[in-house]
């Protein structure tokens, strides 16, 4: 959400990041209508009280004297006062309620090197990384490996859960689990916190790190108890630290989340609706970070570079790109994403999201730090290490073999006793 006083003091900053979005810029206006009126209505409450208080001044003098017209008149005139207060107050709390919804549905400020685009067409490649295989047989897709090998069961999951729900089996679920290990291991040896967050959230807490159109579109709610059951580790992760006010000693604060994340995924389809590509629940290994303002251009960097050497330590063939306006999303400021190659599918596809979310989310979170000058808003941002889902495609992919079996990439053979092939069923 973005800070009131961006409205107040340059709300053209807004109006241009509208412009770039190529959306209409009419909430903007509304939101600058209703704080006008809501500061109007609080000076008018103070004045209020003012003479509230210097008529309630004359009570106790109109009682002392027996005038019991004066002191009947002063009280009624003070009773009127009270109500005409109440009547305010409460116009007040409906104004700035309706203002702030209007707030929190308002994107983030973009980062002005971000390329303005329409859609995903728009977003500019920066770099290519890792090796690209030469097959000398027509490469399958990840689909075609795992129903000739047994590794994934997508017919008795949608039995068992419906659709987008299977059993990893075998050889493909330990590597799952060898992807987890070695991903979170990787970032703790930079000096990142290993932090298992609780699988769901109340809806305040939710409110405060992720687009309102979520909770129709991504998220499972569990009713009737109003939580709902995490869409990725970054979320719990990120509100961890609400409603507090931390010591600059703290800062940065570096943290690698692993969990199971569930995703309704409504209105998805395209690329790969058959496999494991797009699924309701997958397991993410995510960075999360936590900083002064100063520093999270660098700290998006450091996300970013991280991510990077761990698909390049899997020997991966992937791109970096840089997503435009019109792809951007509601929280971020700035993103990169990181695609890699699908020979099977012919297609680089998004493995990691990269974000920087500037103060947006800590203002939601009310989540702050001291300084010299007083309590100020940090920086929030996050960045996908591994969605072992994703990876798996990758790595069934890239390191297939003519014989319809898969190479383990170098890195995780220790994890997996050592083998250099998954083993079918």
């Amino acid at each position: 959400m973005l800070d009131i006083q961006i409205f107040r003091e340059n709300p053209g900053s807004i109006r241009a990041d509208f412009s770039k979005r190529g959306i209409d810029d009419d909430p903007i206006d509304e939101v600058i209508r209703l704080d006008e009126g809501w500061r109007q209505i609080r000076y008018e409450v103070d004045q209020l009280r003012k003479e509230k208080n210097s008529a309630a001044r004359g009570i106790a003098s109109a009682k002392k004297s027996g005038d019991e017209d004066e002191f009947k008149r002063i009280m009624d005139e003070v009773s009127n006062l009270g109500e005409m207060i109440e009547s305010l107050e409460s116009d007040a709390r409906k104004m700035i309620e309706e203002r702030d919804d209007i707030r929190m549905r308002i994107p983030n400020i973009l980062h002005p090197d971000v390329p303005v685009g329409k859609d995903d067409q728009k977003n500019v490649e920066i770099s290519r990384h890792g090796p690209e295989r030469v097959f000398s047989f027509n490469p399958k897709t990840h689909n075609e490996i795992i129903e000739e090998n047994g590794w994934v069961d997508l017919a008795r999951g949608a039995k068992v859960a419906g659709s987008r729900q299977y059993f990893l089996i075998g050889d493909l679920a330990r590597l799952e689990m060898a992807l987890q290990h070695y991903a979170s291991d990787f970032l703790i040896d930079r000096a990142y916190t290993l932090v298992q967050p609780p699988l769901m959230m109340n809806r305040t807490a939710y409110e405060g790190v992720t687009d309102l159109s979520d909770f129709e579109t991504v998220m499972y709610g569990i009713e009737p108890d109003g939580y709902h059951l995490i869409a990725t580790s970054e979320h719990p992760l990120t509100a961890m630290r609400m409603d507090e006010i931390i010591e600059p000693s703290e800062l940065p604060i570096r943290m690698v989340g692993t969990s199971p994340c569930f995703r309704r995924e409504v209105g998805a389809h395209g690329l790969s609706d058959r496999g494991i590509w797009r699924v309701h629940q997958f397991t993410k290994v995510e960075q999360i970070v936590i900083c002064r303002p100063e520093d999270s251009w660098a700290m998006h960097e450091e996300l970013l570079s991280n991510a990077k050497d761990l698909w390049d330590s899997l020997g991966l063939h992937y791109r970096v790109v840089d997503i435009c306006t019109g792809d951007m999303g509601t929280v971020a400021s700035r993103k990169y994403d990181l695609e890699a190659w699908l020979p099977g599918a012919g297609a680089f596809k998004e493995v990691v999201s990269c974000s920087n979310c500037t103060d947006y989310q800590a203002n939601r979170l009310r989540m702050r730090y001291r300084t010299s000058k007083g309590n100020e808003a940090v920086h929030t941002l996050n960045s996908t290490a591994v969605a072992t889902s994703r990876a798996l495609v990758a790595i069934m992919e890239q390191y297939q073999t003519e014989d319809g079996g898969v190479a383990i990439p170098a890195v995780l053979q220790p994890l997996m006793s050592s083998r250099t092939h998954l083993e079918r069923i």
